[in-house]
């Protein structure tokens, strides 16, 4: 094992790889050497950052610390430490059945590891991240929590209420980031649309999206995880409005028949949705939606599934995922209802929800051949260099696979002619 490296993993969403880049701007302040989600583990203290939300999600992380424990054991790593949403919810359970860990921190305290190992935390660089991502973009943690009551969530039951960040402090955090080279934003939070209640007494998602639009240097702006009951519609304006703010939502919608959303507790009907779409589309022409669906949540039945399958098939959201319900202890549901369709049934009407979703991807990419997009480059691969567009976000959309025949620079955007397409990559030449 390497001395003073330090090797931090982190499981589940993007919120959680912004506190993990946090952390590691301290440690590299503090004289150690990092390797953030290493294929082989070599440092001699490890820091796993674990995911709640989900079964799967929560059976991914604790696996994931059984194996850095059987590390302990056997190969020499000094000192293992756990953090995140998982720990957050069943500290007391996690560390009587894994003594192994030397110490687990929540969501909100994962500062004192710094302290357990006999260092300093930097105040001054409280804001400060090493970016785990490629240098041209990050993720940009606006908020924490989440006061909405949806009937499976467990997200409030960990990170408690919302709390939005001061917009000066996002401000700066920006500034500093475009001052490293930063060109591309992903905003994230649990709830954008929420955004700014807590603290202004208003919606401030517009006003915030504008103000760092307006800071030099910032080349893409893009928006992930709105709500749709009461969204901010200004925010459609400044979309339009503003050329770096990319024409792309991710806007979790779950489903679509009125009794679900009803048993869902999403405070919104069918019709509302389909008029809200109907509105994203109208004004702000060419928007690339992507969207979220939940099959299997209690009570659905097969009319519900089709119902939500003939949505699908007529909204043709340009983005698409979808997962099974997963029952989660001391949330609304599990006070109120049985998990009562069988696991199978789940899988089933995900698979045909995906299939159809395939076929309409497919047909959206295909209208794009012959045209020119702007593609900034994330990576170079043997065969290709590797972009995308304004409507693709890293890691959940697809690439766009560029050939080889001009020299390109990782992080620089080039206008591309798209010359053939997939369900979900395309294939271009730089023009």
């Amino acid at each position: 094992m390497i001395k003073n490296r330090v090797d931090v993993v982190t499981m589940g969403c993007s919120k959680n790889l912004v506190d993990s880049e946090l952390l590691m701007r301290q440690l590299i302040a503090n004289g150690y050497t990092l390797e953030h989600d290493p294929d082989t583990p070599k440092g001699e203290i490890a820091v796993i950052n674990t995911c709640g939300f989900i079964g799967d999600a929560k059976e991914e992380s604790i696996n994931m610390i059984l194996s850095f424990a059987e590390a302990k054991k056997e190969r020499g790593l000094k000192k293992l430490y756990v953090m995140g949403c998982l720990s957050e919810r069943y500290r007391e359970e996690l560390q009587n059945e894994i003594p192994e860990v030397d110490k687990f921190y929540g969501k909100f305290d994962w500062r004192g590891l710094i302290s357990d190992l006999g260092k300093s935390y930097n105040k001054e660089l409280e804001f400060d991240r090493s970016l785990s991502t490629p240098p041209h973009y990050a993720f940009l943690k606006i908020s924490e929590g989440c006061d909405r009551t949806c009937s499976y969530c467990s997200i409030p039951l960990i990170t408690g209420k919302y709390k939005s960040r001061p917009i000066e402090d996002i401000e700066d955090e920006v500034r500093r980031l475009v001052a490293s080279g930063v060109k591309e934003f992903q905003f994230i939070a649990q709830d954008l649309t929420y955004y700014g209640l807590d603290l202004y007494k208003s919606m401030k998602l517009p006003e915030l999206v504008e103000r760092i639009s307006d800071i030099k240097g910032v080349e893409w702006i893009r928006l992930h995880y709105a709500y749709p009951a009461h969204f901010p519609v200004d925010l459609l304006r400044v979309m339009r409005e503003r050329d770096n703010v990319c024409n792309y939502l991710d806007i979790a919608l779950q489903h679509i028949s009125d009794r679900m959303l009803k048993i869902m507790r999403r405070n919104i009907s069918k019709q509302q949705t389909i008029d809200l779409i109907n509105r994203f589309r109208e004004e702000v022409p060419g928007i690339h939606i992507r969207t979220t669906m939940m099959v299997g949540h209690p009570g659905e039945t097969e009319a519900d599934f089709n119902e939500l399958l003939d949505f699908v098939k007529d909204a043709r959201f340009e983005r698409l995922g979808a997962f099974p319900y997963s029952h989660e202890e001391d949330t609304y549901n599990d006070k109120n209802y049985t998990d009562d369709v069988p696991a199978n049934i789940k899988q089933e009407r995900m698979n045909t929800l995906m299939e159809t979703q395939e076929g309409i991807a497919l047909s959206i990419n295909e209208a794009k051949v012959g045209k020119t997009m702007k593609v900034i480059i994330d990576r170079e691969d043997p065969d290709y260099y590797v972009g995308r567009t304004e409507f693709d976000s890293p890691e959940v959309d697809g690439e766009v696979l560029i050939s080889k025949d001009k020299k390109l620079n990782t992080g620089d955007l080039y206008d591309v002619r798209i010359d053939s397409a997939y369900p979900f990559d395309l294939i271009g030449t730089v023009v």
